[in-house]
Protein backbone atom coordinates (compact mmCIF):
# COMPACT_ATOMS: atom_id res chain seq x y z
CA UNK A 1 0.00 0.00 0.00
CA UNK A 2 1.08 3.51 -0.81
CA UNK A 3 1.86 6.54 1.37
CA UNK A 4 -1.64 8.01 -0.20
CA UNK A 5 -3.50 5.04 -0.07
CA UNK A 6 -2.67 4.12 3.92
CA UNK A 7 -3.35 8.15 4.20
CA UNK A 8 -6.47 7.61 2.62
CA UNK A 9 -7.73 4.65 4.22
CA UNK A 10 -7.14 6.18 7.62
CA UNK A 11 -9.03 9.58 6.49
CA UNK A 12 -12.40 7.54 4.88
CA UNK A 13 -12.79 4.32 6.57
CA UNK A 14 -12.01 5.04 9.99
CA UNK A 15 -13.11 8.29 10.46
CA UNK A 16 -14.86 9.22 13.36
CA UNK A 17 -16.48 12.32 14.48
CA UNK A 18 -18.48 11.87 18.17
CA UNK A 19 -20.35 15.28 17.24
CA UNK A 20 -22.44 13.61 14.04
CA UNK A 21 -25.63 13.16 15.50
CA UNK A 22 -27.34 9.67 14.88
CA UNK A 23 -29.49 9.12 12.25
CA UNK A 24 -29.97 12.15 10.61
CA UNK A 25 -32.94 12.28 8.16
CA UNK A 26 -30.62 11.96 4.51
CA UNK A 27 -32.24 13.45 1.28
CA UNK A 28 -30.42 12.38 -2.00
CA UNK A 29 -31.84 14.39 -5.17
CA UNK A 30 -30.51 13.73 -8.48
CA UNK A 31 -31.54 15.71 -10.98
CA UNK A 32 -31.88 14.15 -14.68
CA UNK A 33 -29.49 15.66 -17.64
CA UNK A 34 -28.74 18.88 -15.17
CA UNK A 35 -25.73 20.47 -16.40
CA UNK A 36 -22.51 21.82 -14.25
CA UNK A 37 -22.83 25.05 -16.19
CA UNK A 38 -26.79 25.59 -15.72
CA UNK A 39 -26.88 26.59 -11.90
CA UNK A 40 -26.13 30.44 -10.92
CA UNK A 41 -23.98 29.35 -8.04
CA UNK A 42 -21.47 27.08 -10.50
CA UNK A 43 -21.73 30.11 -13.50
CA UNK A 44 -22.58 33.09 -12.72
CA UNK A 45 -23.31 33.79 -16.52
CA UNK A 46 -26.15 30.92 -16.39
CA UNK A 47 -29.06 31.93 -18.44
CA UNK A 48 -31.43 29.89 -16.11
CA UNK A 49 -32.35 31.21 -12.60
CA UNK A 50 -31.57 28.83 -9.64
CA UNK A 51 -32.18 30.32 -6.76
CA UNK A 52 -33.35 27.72 -4.57
CA UNK A 53 -30.07 25.18 -5.45
CA UNK A 54 -28.11 28.70 -4.56
CA UNK A 55 -29.43 28.93 -1.67
CA UNK A 56 -28.51 25.28 -1.16
CA UNK A 57 -25.08 25.87 -2.08
CA UNK A 58 -24.67 29.05 0.58
CA UNK A 59 -26.01 27.24 3.48
CA UNK A 60 -24.05 23.78 2.59
CA UNK A 61 -20.44 22.32 0.80
CA UNK A 62 -20.55 23.04 -3.16
CA UNK A 63 -18.49 20.98 -4.73
CA UNK A 64 -16.00 21.99 -8.21
CA UNK A 65 -14.91 18.16 -9.31
CA UNK A 66 -17.67 15.90 -8.41
CA UNK A 67 -18.48 13.00 -10.93
CA UNK A 68 -21.36 10.78 -12.14
CA UNK A 69 -19.40 7.04 -12.60
CA UNK A 70 -21.06 7.20 -16.27
CA UNK A 71 -22.10 9.94 -18.67
CA UNK A 72 -25.62 8.35 -18.90
CA UNK A 73 -29.08 7.59 -16.79
CA UNK A 74 -28.93 3.80 -15.74
CA UNK A 75 -25.36 3.04 -14.78
CA UNK A 76 -24.94 6.18 -12.51
CA UNK A 77 -28.46 4.88 -10.91
CA UNK A 78 -26.82 1.86 -10.07
CA UNK A 79 -23.09 3.23 -9.06
CA UNK A 80 -25.56 5.63 -6.58
CA UNK A 81 -27.37 2.97 -4.99
CA UNK A 82 -25.10 0.10 -5.01
CA UNK A 83 -21.64 1.98 -4.67
CA UNK A 84 -20.40 -0.39 -7.39
CA UNK A 85 -19.63 0.81 -11.21
CA UNK A 86 -22.17 -0.78 -13.18
CA UNK A 87 -19.30 -2.10 -15.70
CA UNK A 88 -18.99 -4.54 -13.50
CA UNK A 89 -22.44 -5.29 -13.78
CA UNK A 90 -23.96 -7.16 -16.62
CA UNK A 91 -24.77 -3.24 -18.32
CA UNK A 92 -21.22 -2.87 -20.33
CA UNK A 93 -22.46 0.10 -22.12
CA UNK A 94 -25.39 1.77 -23.10
CA UNK A 95 -28.89 2.24 -20.79
CA UNK A 96 -31.73 0.16 -20.24
CA UNK A 97 -35.22 0.78 -21.58
CA UNK A 98 -38.66 0.66 -20.09
CA UNK A 99 -39.10 -3.06 -20.87
CA UNK A 100 -35.35 -4.18 -19.25
CA UNK A 101 -35.13 -7.00 -16.77
CA UNK A 102 -33.75 -5.57 -13.50
CA UNK A 103 -30.36 -4.74 -13.20
CA UNK A 104 -29.49 -4.65 -9.67
CA UNK A 105 -28.39 -8.29 -8.20
CA UNK A 106 -31.03 -10.03 -6.09
CA UNK A 107 -28.36 -10.40 -3.07
CA UNK A 108 -26.68 -6.72 -3.70
CA UNK A 109 -26.20 -4.68 -0.76
CA UNK A 110 -27.98 -0.84 -1.35
CA UNK A 111 -28.08 2.56 -0.03
CA UNK A 112 -32.05 1.87 0.99
CA UNK A 113 -31.42 -1.59 2.66
CA UNK A 114 -29.06 -0.71 4.61
CA UNK A 115 -30.52 2.07 6.51
CA UNK A 116 -33.82 0.28 6.38
CA UNK A 117 -31.60 -2.12 8.60
CA UNK A 118 -30.72 0.65 11.24
CA UNK A 119 -34.57 1.89 11.29
CA UNK A 120 -34.85 4.38 8.62
CA UNK A 121 -38.06 4.55 6.68
CA UNK A 122 -36.86 4.58 3.03
CA UNK A 123 -38.65 6.18 0.09
CA UNK A 124 -38.13 6.13 -3.50
CA UNK A 125 -40.11 8.88 -6.06
CA UNK A 126 -39.22 9.72 -9.36
CA UNK A 127 -37.20 7.94 -12.23
CA UNK A 128 -36.16 4.55 -11.71
CA UNK A 129 -34.12 3.69 -15.02
CA UNK A 130 -32.79 0.24 -13.27
CA UNK A 131 -35.34 -2.62 -14.34
CA UNK A 132 -37.91 -4.77 -12.91
CA UNK A 133 -38.34 -8.60 -12.48
CA UNK A 134 -36.07 -11.35 -13.89
CA UNK A 135 -35.21 -12.17 -17.54
CA UNK A 136 -32.76 -12.59 -20.47
CA UNK A 137 -29.73 -10.12 -19.44
CA UNK A 138 -29.09 -9.78 -23.21
CA UNK A 139 -32.77 -8.74 -24.17
CA UNK A 140 -33.07 -4.85 -23.38
CA UNK A 141 -36.25 -4.25 -24.42
CA UNK A 142 -38.85 -6.76 -23.75
CA UNK A 143 -38.24 -8.18 -20.57
CA UNK A 144 -41.28 -6.72 -18.25
CA UNK A 145 -44.54 -8.10 -17.73
CA UNK A 146 -46.44 -4.87 -16.48
CA UNK A 147 -49.34 -7.29 -15.33
CA UNK A 148 -47.50 -9.27 -12.61
CA UNK A 149 -45.61 -7.36 -9.62
CA UNK A 150 -42.70 -5.78 -10.19
CA UNK A 151 -40.70 -8.14 -8.43
CA UNK A 152 -37.31 -7.46 -8.29
CA UNK A 153 -37.73 -3.93 -8.08
CA UNK A 154 -37.40 -0.54 -5.86
CA UNK A 155 -39.20 -2.38 -2.49
CA UNK A 156 -37.06 -5.54 -3.39
CA UNK A 157 -33.97 -3.65 -2.99
CA UNK A 158 -34.68 -1.95 0.48
CA UNK A 159 -37.30 1.07 0.01
CA UNK A 160 -40.37 0.69 2.11
CA UNK A 161 -42.04 2.58 -0.54
CA UNK A 162 -41.97 3.71 -4.30
CA UNK A 163 -43.73 5.70 -6.77
CA UNK A 164 -42.55 6.25 -10.33
CA UNK A 165 -42.09 6.15 -13.68
CA UNK A 166 -39.89 2.97 -15.18
CA UNK A 167 -37.38 4.73 -17.30
CA UNK A 168 -37.16 7.88 -18.86
CA UNK A 169 -39.38 10.67 -19.88
CA UNK A 170 -39.01 9.95 -23.43
CA UNK A 171 -39.24 6.17 -22.86
CA UNK A 172 -42.04 3.93 -23.04
CA UNK A 173 -43.68 2.51 -21.38
CA UNK A 174 -45.61 5.97 -20.36
CA UNK A 175 -46.93 4.82 -16.53
CA UNK A 176 -46.77 5.29 -12.95
CA UNK A 177 -45.90 2.57 -10.56
CA UNK A 178 -46.61 2.34 -6.79
CA UNK A 179 -44.72 -0.05 -5.16
CA UNK A 180 -44.55 -2.89 -7.58
CA UNK A 181 -47.56 -2.48 -9.58
CA UNK A 182 -48.87 0.40 -12.11
CA UNK A 183 -50.78 2.78 -10.55
CA UNK A 184 -53.17 2.80 -14.48
CA UNK A 185 -52.08 -0.24 -16.88
CA UNK A 186 -50.13 1.16 -20.39
CA UNK A 187 -53.25 0.41 -22.80
CA UNK A 188 -52.89 3.37 -24.94
CA UNK A 189 -50.33 3.69 -27.54
CA UNK A 190 -48.68 7.02 -28.27
CA UNK A 191 -46.64 8.37 -31.20
CA UNK A 192 -43.78 9.66 -30.72
CA UNK A 193 -42.82 13.23 -30.84
CA UNK A 194 -41.27 15.84 -33.01
CA UNK A 195 -38.50 17.17 -32.29
CA UNK A 196 -39.91 20.92 -31.11
CA UNK A 197 -43.45 21.10 -30.03
CA UNK A 198 -45.49 23.33 -28.75
CA UNK A 199 -45.46 23.87 -24.89
CA UNK A 200 -42.25 21.40 -25.01
CA UNK A 201 -39.19 21.00 -26.62
CA UNK A 202 -36.85 18.15 -27.44
CA UNK A 203 -38.58 14.04 -28.14
CA UNK A 204 -40.28 11.29 -26.61
CA UNK A 205 -40.47 7.82 -28.24
CA UNK A 206 -43.50 6.41 -29.22
CA UNK A 207 -44.54 3.47 -27.27
CA UNK A 208 -47.45 2.65 -25.05
CA UNK A 209 -49.67 4.60 -22.68
CA UNK A 210 -51.53 5.13 -19.53
CA UNK A 211 -54.75 6.43 -20.75
CA UNK A 212 -54.16 9.66 -18.19
CA UNK A 213 -50.57 10.01 -18.81
CA UNK A 214 -49.26 13.27 -19.51
CA UNK A 215 -45.85 14.08 -19.78
CA UNK A 216 -46.41 17.98 -18.74
CA UNK A 217 -47.73 16.14 -15.37
CA UNK A 218 -44.86 13.98 -13.88
CA UNK A 219 -42.47 16.47 -12.14
CA UNK A 220 -45.76 18.18 -10.56
CA UNK A 221 -47.06 14.91 -9.50
CA UNK A 222 -43.14 13.38 -7.98
CA UNK A 223 -42.72 16.55 -6.44
CA UNK A 224 -45.74 16.42 -4.30
CA UNK A 225 -45.23 12.50 -3.61
CA UNK A 226 -41.82 13.31 -2.37
CA UNK A 227 -42.76 16.37 0.27
CA UNK A 228 -46.07 13.71 1.08
CA UNK A 229 -43.28 11.13 1.98
CA UNK A 230 -41.67 13.57 4.24
CA UNK A 231 -44.81 15.17 5.63
CA UNK A 232 -46.21 11.88 6.41
CA UNK A 233 -42.75 10.51 8.24
CA UNK A 234 -42.30 13.67 10.25
CA UNK A 235 -46.29 13.17 11.73
CA UNK A 236 -46.55 9.79 11.93
CA UNK A 237 -43.24 8.65 12.98
CA UNK A 238 -41.29 11.78 13.85
CA UNK A 239 -39.02 9.59 15.92
CA UNK A 240 -37.91 7.82 13.21
CA UNK A 241 -35.07 9.05 10.96
CA UNK A 242 -35.97 8.62 6.80
CA UNK A 243 -33.93 8.39 3.64
CA UNK A 244 -35.67 10.03 0.78
CA UNK A 245 -34.35 9.39 -2.94
CA UNK A 246 -35.60 11.44 -4.78
CA UNK A 247 -34.03 11.03 -8.70
CA UNK A 248 -35.87 14.07 -10.96
CA UNK A 249 -37.24 13.03 -14.20
CA UNK A 250 -36.13 16.92 -15.60
CA UNK A 251 -33.99 18.52 -17.13
CA UNK A 252 -33.87 15.17 -19.41
CA UNK A 253 -35.73 15.32 -23.03
CA UNK A 254 -38.73 16.11 -23.47
CA UNK A 255 -38.41 19.42 -21.96
CA UNK A 256 -42.04 20.43 -20.75
CA UNK A 257 -42.05 22.96 -18.74
CA UNK A 258 -45.81 23.57 -16.75
CA UNK A 259 -47.36 26.81 -17.79
CA UNK A 260 -45.70 28.75 -15.03
CA UNK A 261 -42.34 28.39 -15.99
CA UNK A 262 -42.98 29.44 -19.61
CA UNK A 263 -40.25 32.11 -20.38
CA UNK A 264 -38.67 31.60 -17.21
CA UNK A 265 -34.91 31.45 -18.21
CA UNK A 266 -33.11 32.62 -21.28
CA UNK A 267 -32.01 28.93 -22.53
CA UNK A 268 -35.56 28.15 -24.01
CA UNK A 269 -37.54 25.13 -23.08
CA UNK A 270 -34.81 23.23 -21.49
CA UNK A 271 -34.30 26.30 -19.72
CA UNK A 272 -37.74 26.81 -18.11
CA UNK A 273 -37.70 22.94 -17.53
CA UNK A 274 -34.70 23.69 -15.19
CA UNK A 275 -35.94 26.51 -13.79
CA UNK A 276 -38.78 24.31 -12.59
CA UNK A 277 -36.36 21.34 -11.18
CA UNK A 278 -35.08 24.62 -8.92
CA UNK A 279 -38.99 24.98 -8.20
CA UNK A 280 -38.46 21.13 -6.98
CA UNK A 281 -35.75 21.28 -5.10
CA UNK A 282 -37.68 24.75 -2.95
CA UNK A 283 -40.23 22.21 -2.32
CA UNK A 284 -38.19 19.69 -0.58
CA UNK A 285 -36.52 22.24 1.19
CA UNK A 286 -39.49 23.80 2.34
CA UNK A 287 -41.19 20.80 3.36
CA UNK A 288 -38.08 20.42 5.76
CA UNK A 289 -38.33 23.75 7.34
CA UNK A 290 -42.11 23.46 7.68
CA UNK A 291 -41.75 20.28 9.94
CA UNK A 292 -38.92 21.30 11.84
CA UNK A 293 -36.56 18.91 9.98
CA UNK A 294 -33.72 21.04 8.31
CA UNK A 295 -31.26 21.21 11.55
CA UNK A 296 -31.14 17.29 11.45
CA UNK A 297 -31.17 16.39 7.72
CA UNK A 298 -28.29 16.08 5.28
CA UNK A 299 -29.18 16.82 1.73
CA UNK A 300 -27.37 16.24 -1.13
CA UNK A 301 -28.09 17.60 -5.12
CA UNK A 302 -26.41 16.47 -8.00
CA UNK A 303 -27.19 15.28 -11.33
CA UNK A 304 -26.43 12.07 -13.16
CA UNK A 305 -24.68 13.43 -15.87
CA UNK A 306 -23.71 16.27 -17.57
CA UNK A 307 -26.49 18.40 -19.86
CA UNK A 308 -27.12 17.18 -23.07
CA UNK A 309 -26.40 20.53 -25.02
CA UNK A 310 -25.40 20.88 -28.03
CA UNK A 311 -22.97 23.70 -29.74
CA UNK A 312 -25.92 24.86 -31.73
CA UNK A 313 -27.84 25.20 -28.65
CA UNK A 314 -25.08 27.70 -26.60
CA UNK A 315 -25.22 29.66 -30.04
CA UNK A 316 -28.54 30.16 -30.55
CA UNK A 317 -29.02 31.26 -26.11
CA UNK A 318 -25.71 32.13 -25.31
CA UNK A 319 -26.07 29.49 -22.16
CA UNK A 320 -23.25 27.20 -21.65
CA UNK A 321 -25.02 24.58 -19.59
CA UNK A 322 -21.85 22.51 -19.20
CA UNK A 323 -19.43 25.27 -18.87
CA UNK A 324 -15.71 25.64 -20.35
CA UNK A 325 -15.88 22.08 -19.67
CA UNK A 326 -15.61 19.88 -23.33
CA UNK A 327 -18.26 17.44 -24.55
CA UNK A 328 -21.72 16.67 -23.14
CA UNK A 329 -24.28 13.60 -21.93
CA UNK A 330 -22.62 10.45 -22.61
CA UNK A 331 -19.19 11.44 -23.69
CA UNK A 332 -16.12 10.58 -22.02
CA UNK A 333 -15.04 14.18 -21.69
CA UNK A 334 -15.34 16.11 -18.39
CA UNK A 335 -18.95 17.54 -19.57
CA UNK A 336 -19.96 14.10 -19.88
CA UNK A 337 -20.03 13.36 -16.11
CA UNK A 338 -18.39 16.21 -14.13
CA UNK A 339 -21.58 17.19 -12.17
CA UNK A 340 -23.59 19.88 -9.60
CA UNK A 341 -22.78 18.22 -6.12
CA UNK A 342 -24.12 20.08 -3.30
CA UNK A 343 -24.89 18.89 0.68
CA UNK A 344 -26.50 20.90 3.34
CA UNK A 345 -26.30 19.42 6.79
CA UNK A 346 -26.25 22.66 9.49
CA UNK A 347 -23.80 22.14 12.34
CA UNK A 348 -21.82 19.68 10.67
CA UNK A 349 -21.38 21.43 6.89
CA UNK A 350 -19.81 24.57 7.13
CA UNK A 351 -21.87 26.96 5.21
CA UNK A 352 -21.08 28.60 1.70
CA UNK A 353 -17.74 26.74 1.72
CA UNK A 354 -16.32 25.26 -1.47
CA UNK A 355 -14.44 22.04 -2.14
CA UNK A 356 -12.01 20.95 -4.87
CA UNK A 357 -12.06 17.60 -3.78
CA UNK A 358 -12.45 14.66 -6.04
CA UNK A 359 -15.58 12.55 -5.51
CA UNK A 360 -17.88 10.27 -7.14
CA UNK A 361 -21.79 9.37 -6.84
CA UNK A 362 -20.40 6.21 -6.04
CA UNK A 363 -19.64 7.58 -2.38
CA UNK A 364 -23.14 8.18 -1.34
CA UNK A 365 -22.66 4.03 0.14
CA UNK A 366 -19.88 4.41 2.01
CA UNK A 367 -20.67 7.68 3.54
CA UNK A 368 -24.46 6.90 4.51
CA UNK A 369 -22.86 3.55 6.59
CA UNK A 370 -20.09 5.91 8.03
CA UNK A 371 -23.48 7.90 9.31
CA UNK A 372 -24.59 5.30 10.84
CA UNK A 373 -21.47 3.89 12.71
CA UNK A 374 -20.82 0.75 10.20
CA UNK A 375 -18.20 -0.42 8.42
CA UNK A 376 -18.81 -1.63 4.53
CA UNK A 377 -18.47 -5.35 3.91
CA UNK A 378 -16.28 -6.69 1.22
CA UNK A 379 -18.78 -7.81 -0.89
CA UNK A 380 -20.73 -4.63 -0.90
CA UNK A 381 -19.93 -0.79 -2.09
CA UNK A 382 -16.72 -1.63 -4.22
CA UNK A 383 -16.06 1.53 -5.73
CA UNK A 384 -17.32 3.75 -2.56
CA UNK A 385 -15.41 6.12 -0.43
CA UNK A 386 -17.19 7.45 2.39
CA UNK A 387 -16.64 11.17 2.23
CA UNK A 388 -17.86 12.09 6.03
CA UNK A 389 -14.17 13.48 6.26
CA UNK A 390 -14.76 16.07 3.55
CA UNK A 391 -18.17 17.37 4.43
CA UNK A 392 -17.08 18.22 7.86
CA UNK A 393 -13.62 19.48 7.55
CA UNK A 394 -13.40 21.38 3.87
CA UNK A 395 -10.17 22.30 5.05
CA UNK A 396 -9.05 18.84 4.76
CA UNK A 397 -5.99 18.84 2.55
CA UNK A 398 -5.64 15.35 1.72
CA UNK A 399 -7.38 13.32 -1.16
CA UNK A 400 -10.33 11.40 0.24
CA UNK A 401 -9.97 9.36 -2.87
CA UNK A 402 -7.36 7.69 -4.75
CA UNK A 403 -8.87 7.60 -8.21
CA UNK A 404 -11.86 7.48 -10.29
CA UNK A 405 -12.75 5.78 -13.09
CA UNK A 406 -15.53 7.10 -15.50
CA UNK A 407 -17.60 5.22 -18.32
CA UNK A 408 -19.32 6.89 -21.80
CA UNK A 409 -22.06 5.31 -23.17
CA UNK A 410 -20.44 3.56 -25.82
CA UNK A 411 -18.41 1.93 -22.98
CA UNK A 412 -14.65 4.07 -23.00
CA UNK A 413 -12.86 3.95 -20.13
CA UNK A 414 -11.59 6.73 -18.07
CA UNK A 415 -9.33 7.21 -15.04
CA UNK A 416 -8.67 10.00 -13.21
CA UNK A 417 -5.74 10.40 -10.79
CA UNK A 418 -4.86 13.68 -9.07
CA UNK A 419 -4.19 16.40 -11.88
CA UNK A 420 -4.19 13.35 -14.77
CA UNK A 421 -7.36 12.07 -16.57
CA UNK A 422 -6.65 9.58 -19.53
CA UNK A 423 -9.00 8.18 -21.74
CA UNK A 424 -8.47 4.79 -23.42
CA UNK A 425 -9.35 5.55 -26.86
CA UNK A 426 -9.72 8.33 -29.00
CA UNK A 427 -12.85 10.54 -29.77
CA UNK A 428 -15.83 11.10 -27.08
CA UNK A 429 -16.95 7.79 -27.04
CA UNK A 430 -20.56 9.33 -26.88
CA UNK A 431 -23.32 11.06 -28.84
CA UNK A 432 -20.84 13.54 -30.48
CA UNK A 433 -18.83 12.99 -33.64
CA UNK A 434 -16.93 11.26 -34.11
CA UNK A 435 -18.18 8.58 -31.58
CA UNK A 436 -14.38 6.52 -31.92
CA UNK A 437 -11.57 7.77 -33.76
CA UNK A 438 -8.76 5.45 -35.40
CA UNK A 439 -5.20 6.01 -34.69
CA UNK A 440 -3.61 7.72 -37.18
CA UNK A 441 0.38 6.21 -38.06
CA UNK A 442 2.48 7.58 -35.05
CA UNK A 443 0.18 8.90 -33.33
CA UNK A 444 -1.67 8.41 -30.36
CA UNK A 445 -3.82 5.42 -29.09
CA UNK A 446 -5.71 7.36 -26.57
CA UNK A 447 -5.54 10.77 -24.27
CA UNK A 448 -4.29 12.26 -21.38
CA UNK A 449 -4.68 15.48 -20.22
CA UNK A 450 -3.49 17.33 -17.10
CA UNK A 451 -6.82 18.97 -15.77
CA UNK A 452 -5.18 21.17 -13.70
CA UNK A 453 -3.57 22.74 -16.51
CA UNK A 454 -6.31 22.31 -19.08
CA UNK A 455 -9.79 21.56 -17.69
CA UNK A 456 -11.08 21.91 -21.35
CA UNK A 457 -8.97 19.15 -22.70
CA UNK A 458 -7.72 21.07 -25.17
CA UNK A 459 -3.76 19.50 -25.25
CA UNK A 460 -3.60 15.59 -25.71
CA UNK A 461 0.02 14.87 -23.87
CA UNK A 462 -0.48 10.99 -24.31
CA UNK A 463 2.60 10.94 -26.22
CA UNK A 464 4.79 13.32 -24.11
CA UNK A 465 3.98 11.57 -21.05
CA UNK A 466 4.23 7.63 -21.58
CA UNK A 467 5.24 6.58 -17.69
CA UNK A 468 2.14 8.43 -16.94
CA UNK A 469 -0.25 6.99 -19.56
CA UNK A 470 1.93 3.31 -18.08
CA UNK A 471 0.93 4.21 -14.45
CA UNK A 472 -2.60 4.83 -15.08
CA UNK A 473 -3.68 2.33 -17.43
CA UNK A 474 -2.16 -0.11 -14.91
CA UNK A 475 -4.00 1.15 -12.06
CA UNK A 476 -6.81 0.54 -14.57
CA UNK A 477 -6.32 -2.61 -15.47
CA UNK A 478 -5.50 -3.41 -11.44
CA UNK A 479 -9.13 -2.05 -10.83
CA UNK A 480 -11.15 -3.82 -13.24
CA UNK A 481 -9.47 -7.49 -12.60
CA UNK A 482 -9.43 -6.82 -8.42
CA UNK A 483 -13.57 -6.50 -8.87
CA UNK A 484 -12.81 -3.29 -6.36
CA UNK A 485 -11.34 0.23 -6.19
CA UNK A 486 -11.77 1.17 -2.92
CA UNK A 487 -9.22 0.38 -0.15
Amino acid sequence: MTLLSTMLAVSSQTFTNNNIPAQPNIVFILADDMGYGDLGCYNPDSKIPTPNMDRLASRGMRFTDAHSPSAVCSPTRYGVLTGRYAWRSRLKNGVLWGYSASLIEEDRMTVASVLKQHGYATGCVGKWHLGFQNGDPVDRKHQIDYDQPLHPGPVTFGFDYFYGIPASLDMDPYVFIENDRPVELATGTIEGSAHRRQNGGGFWRGGSIAPSFKHVDVLPIITQKSVEFIQKNAKEVPENPFFLYFPLTAPHTPWVPTKEFLDKSGAGYYGDFTAQVDWSVGQIMDALDQHNLTENTLIILASDNGSHWYQNDIEQFDHRSNLHLRGQKADIWEGGHRIPFIARWPEQIEAGTVSDQTICLTDLMATVVGIVGEDLPENAGEDSVNILPVLVDHQLDQPIRDAIVNHSVSGMFAIRQGAWKLIQGLGSGGFSSPRTVSPSPGGPEGQLYNLDDDPSETNNLYLEQPETVERLTKLLEKYQTQGHSRN
